[in-house]
């Protein structure tokens, strides 16, 4: 069992502090992690107590006093987090541009139309790199792509067609 940890009653200053950050933020996290100090600083609230509030886990409660302790106001700012490297390479992109202005029959494939998923699977196939439809059309984007449905227009070759249309 973890052992009892708990922060010193919040001074005025502080809680002023935390208050408007709380009230002012958007940012959903921060203003939880206001929350759980000025639940614990001023109402003496422990871990499991808060950890029901903001329906977390107790570790976590535990981890954001820590962080006061050793931050103070600024620990409320989530640390940046390195970014993946990108599976989309510049020859990606230039072989999905020219792989969507193909007639997809053209390309041995069993439909006649694209769709993001359809384009994706393809790519995966051709290059081994598996992306999400919404990644794709990202990339198709960039390159002044946009798929939309069939606009179905009917139509005849009767000369009169259009005037027997309106009637």
């Amino acid at each position: 069992m973890p052992r009892p940890i708990s922060i010193p009653t919040l001074k005025a200053g502080e809680v002023e502090a935390i208050d408007a950050l709380y009230q002012g933020t958007k940012d959903v996290r921060r203003r939880t992690h206001a929350q759980i100090i000025l639940l614990a600083g001023e109402q003496g609230m422990i871990a499991p107590e808060i950890a029901g509030i903001v329906r977390t886990d107790d570790q976590t409660v535990r981890n954001w006093f820590k962080r006061w302790m050793a931050e103070g106001i600024e620990g409320f700012k989530d640390r940046p987090m390195p970014d993946a490297p990108s599976k989309v390479t510049k020859a990606y992109k230039e072989q999905a541009l020219m792989a969507v202005r193909c007639r997809p029959r053209a390309l041995c494939q069993p439909y006649s139309m694209w769709t993001y998923q359809r384009l994706a699977d393809y790519m995966a196939e051709q290059t081994g790199i598996r992306v999400s439809s919404e990644t794709l059309r990202r990339v198709l984007l960039e390159g002044g792509i946009v798929l939309s449905r069939p606009q179905h227009k009917v139509s005849s070759p009767d000369p009169d067609y259009l005037l027997k249309k309106d009637d």
